[in-house]
């Protein structure tokens, strides 16, 4: 068995470019890009200045090439994703697979990222189904709430692998077991966690997933893919593009129609997926995370959060319940002496965390060092009273 220190990885904050002065925190906000990242978005620029370097067979190819690396992440087969550019589009496209309808509910937790959220008010208040916002349990948990409130009703769980706000931990496979109790669809926004959390996609079996690079997977805005679950694959795409369809990649043949899709997931790609400055930079992001593999990052975050988290519980800050943490970031409570805008006094000092609802949340990355964890807590004990 390996040693939970075998998985610990070396800083790599050389690799990142951030200048000495700034320590960002903040990884769940937005990653910072690795030199290698970088690079391959300047050589797609370059790309896209010349389109006569590019052949036609260059729109596919790299496009295949991310969805089997995003794939092998997570334990899926290329077939089962999709590429689509946020977490709002991948949840619509699963929203339009959906069967609800009258008198059925649609399960979201409280102040839950807004992109699992909006697409699902809409449909319920087209179709007369319930919204049921569940509660926090009297620790701060969710699954167990969650859990309860599925019922024979239930049609869909729509809900984020964490709560994005303070990384807390939810146990997935419950979840999916109580909603395939029921009969109810499990869709999920995977933004605060792919990157960050290893992931067997076989062991929660859920039927979508939306997943951003811009965050944990360290790639560009604008870039990301969708899990489709098998069962779904013949479902209706929310763009009819030419790109999506059976044997695309013959130009020559374009205007003969057909209604056939490409196979697997595929039919779910958005339009315009062959970016030819972005795709590069996806490529090269996730062959960082499979060369340092996920389940190392996640115990190389861990090990630095639990020195932040005990640091910060000897200053007085409310710490979240240690079942309830997630591996890559936390959020806390100030204490009393504890300035209102300490984030703000903070970032004055290109320290960056963030603040959402009454918690701080930090979301440190490889890119941490010594340097930066000692200016992070001299800075707090600056500003507290």
């Amino acid at each position: 068995m390996t040693e939970q220190a075998d998985l610990i990885l070396p800083n790599q904050r050389a690799a990142f470019g951030i200048p000495r002065d700034v320590v960002w925190m903040n990884a769940a906000q937005m990653s910072v890009l690795h030199r290698d990242v970088e690079a391959a978005g300047q050589i797609g620029l370059k790309r896209k200045a010349a389109p006569w370097n590019s052949p036609p067979v260059s729109f596919f190819t790299e496009v295949e090439e991310a969805r089997s690396l995003f794939a092998d992440l997570i334990g899926a087969s290329g077939e089962d994703i999709a590429v689509c550019p946020s977490a709002s589009y991948g949840i619509a496209a699963a929203a339009r697979n959906m069967s609800v309808g009258t008198g059925q509910n649609i399960i979201v937790f409280e102040t839950q990222f807004p992109s699992n959220v909006y697409i699902w008010r809409r449909i319920a208040a087209e179709t007369g189904a319930e919204i049921i916002t569940v509660a926090r349990d009297s620790e701060g948990g969710l699954t167990d709430p969650i859990c309860a409130a599925i019922n024979a009703q239930t049609a869909v769980v729509a809900i984020g692998m964490v709560h994005w706000a303070d990384g807390t931990k939810i146990d997935l496979v419950s979840v999916s077991q109580r909603a395939k109790e029921v009969g109810a669809a499990l869709v999920l926004d995977g933004c605060q966690y792919f990157g960050g959390c290893p992931f067997d996609v076989a062991e929660v079996d859920p039927d979508f997933i939306a997943a951003p690079m811009y965050k944990w997977l360290l790639g560009p805005y604008a870039t990301g893919f969708l899990y489709v679950a098998p069962r779904h694959h013949h479902g209706r795409p929310l763009e009819e593009t030419w790109m999506n369809r059976k044997d695309a990649a013959n130009f020559a043949a374009l205007v003969e129609y057909t209604d056939a899709y490409a196979p697997g997931a595929r039919r779910f790609d958005m339009g315009e997926k062959s970016n030819f400055a972005l795709m590069p930079m996806v490529v090269a992001a996730l062959k960082l995370l499979r060369d340092w593999r996920v389940e190392r990052i996640a115990a190389t975050l861990d090990a630095l959060n639990q020195n932040l988290l005990d640091e910060l519980g000897a200053r007085g800050f409310t710490l979240p319940p240690e079942h309830l943490r997630s591996p890559h970031y936390f959020g806390v409570e100030l204490p009393a002496n504890a300035p209102a805008d300490l984030a703000q006094r903070m970032a004055a000092e290109q320290i960056y965390v963030s603040v959402r609802g009454p918690k701080m949340r930090i979301a440190p990355h490889l890119w941490i060092d010594e340097e930066d964890f000692a200016r992070f807590l001299a800075a707090v004990d600056r500003h507290l009273d």
